[in-house]
C-alpha cells in the first residue's frame, strides 16, 4: 500500500534471509491503499509480498496471518504467510510488525460482470464455512465502535446535508446493534474489506478465474451478512452514482447461498447492512482524507463515492429474490 517506511535493498534481503524464499532480486513499492508499507518482492524462487504494519500492533497482528494460514491449509486460495525457522509468521523490520506472503497469480477485474461477481460470491461463502472452526477471535476493528469514536472527529468537516445523514446513519445503526434480530446473525471472521482490488482473477477475457483474496488486515469476527454487505456495495454498483446493479448483485447472492443459504434473518436485514458498510468506508475515507498522515505516495480516496452509495441504499433498499 502507500509506502510510510521505506525499505532499502540491503535491508529486504536481510529481512528474508531467514525466510527460505531465495535471493533477492528486486524489490518496488506499491502505490495503491493508505494502511500499510507494502512492497512487492522478487527472489531468486518466486514472487512475494512484503507488508510492514503501520497501525496494527504485535498483539493484534497473530490474528489476521493466522486466519490466512488456516484458510490456506483450507483450500480457500490467499496468500500464505512465510515462517521463519522457528516457525514465526510474525516479523520485525525497523522495529515496526512485518509479514511476507505469496504474491498471488493474475490481476483485478476493475469492470466486472456476472461472471466475476458470481465467482467472487461463491468463494466468500466457502472462505466464511472454512473460517467457521478458527479459533482465534478479535472484533472487527473498524467496526460500529470505531464508527461511534470516529465520526465525531469528522463531522467538523462536514457540510449540514452530511453532517445530517451521517449522524443519523450512526444512530440508526446503533439501534440496529441493540435489535435481537440483528444479535441473532450468524458470525464469525470475515474479510471486512473484500473490494475489487482485493481479489485476483486470470484468463482470457470472459473466462477468468478467480486466483485469489487477499488484504486480510482489516479482518476481524464480525456478522457475515457485514462482509456480504461490503462485497455488494462495490461489485455490484455503478462507480459513478452508487446505484446497485440488481443483476450483478442477484448473481453475487445466488452464487453465495449455493455454498451457504443465508436465514430468514439474513435475507431481511441485508438492506440495513449494506447501510452500515457504507457508512463504515464513508467514515474511514474521510478520516483518511481530512486527518491524513504523512507518506510516500499516499493518495487518499474519495470520501464522497461512499457518500453516494450510503445515500442510495437508504433511498432504494434492495432484497435478494428468494
Amino acid at each position: 500500500m502507500a509506502v510510510f517506511t521505506e525499505v532499502s535493498p540491503d535491508e529486504a534481503r536481510t529481512f528474508i534471509a531467514g525466510l527460505g524464499v531465495g535471493t533477492l532480486l528486486e524489490l518496488r513499492g506499491i502505490r495503491a491503499g493508505i494502511e500499510n508499507t507494502n512492497y512487492f518482492v522478487t527472489t531468486d524462487r518466486g514472487e512475494y509480498v512484503l507488508t510492514i504494519f503501520e497501525r496494527l500492533t504485535f498483539e493484534q497482528l497473530p490474528f489476521y496471518l493466522h486466519l490466512m494460514q488456516h484458510l490456506a491449509q483450507r483450500g480457500i486460495p490467499v496468500p500464505d504467510p512465510h515462517a521463519d525457522a522457528a516457525g514465526q509468521i510474525l516479523h520485525t523490520l525497523k522495529g515496526k510488525p512485518a509479514a511476507l506472503v505469496d504474491k498471488l497469480e493474475g490481476e483485478h477485474q476493475l469492470a466486472p460482470d456476472l461472471h466475476h461477481c458470481a465467482q467472487v460470491g461463491g468463494m466468500l461463502a466457502r472462505m466464511h464455512l472454512a473460517g467457521a472452526d478458527y479459533p482465534r477471535q478479535q472484533p472487527n476493528l473498524r467496526g460500529l465502535a470505531w464508527w461511534t469514536d470516529t465520526i465525531p472527529l469528522v463531522l467538523p468537516h462536514l457540510a449540514p446535508g452530511q453532517h445530517a445523514l451521517i449522524s443519523e446513519e450512526l444512530a440508526f445503526q446503533q439501534a440496529l446493534a441493540e435489535s435481537a434480530a440483528f444479535q441473532s446473525l450468524p458470525r464469525g471472521p470475515i474479510h471486512a474489506d473484500l473490494f475489487r482490488d482485493n481479489v485476483m482473477f486470470a484468463g482470457l477475457p470472459g473466462h477468468e478465474k478467480l486466483t485469489g483474496f487477499f488484504d486480510f488486515y482489516f479482518a476481524g469476527v464480525d456478522t457475515l451478512l457485514f462482509d456480504i454487505a461490503v462485497c455488494l456495495n462495490d461489485w455490484c454498483i455503478d462507480l459513478d452514482t452508487g446505484t446497485l446493479v440488481e443483476e450483478r448483485a442477484a448473481a453475487f447472492v445466488a452464487a453465495y447461498e449455493r455454498e451457504r443459504p443465508l436465514d430468514g434473518n439474513e435475507h431481511r436485514l441485508l438492506p440495513a447492512l449494506m447501510r452500515a458498510a457504507a457508512l463504515r468506508f464513508w467514515t474511514s475515507r474521510l478520516w483518511d482524507f481530512h486527518l491524513p498522515r504523512d507518506a510516500t505516495l499516499l493518495k487518499p480516496h474519495d470520501p464522497t463515492h461512499f457518500e453516494r452509495v450510503l445515500r442510495a441504499r437508504v433511498e432504494r433498499p434492495w432484497h435478494p429474490a428468494r
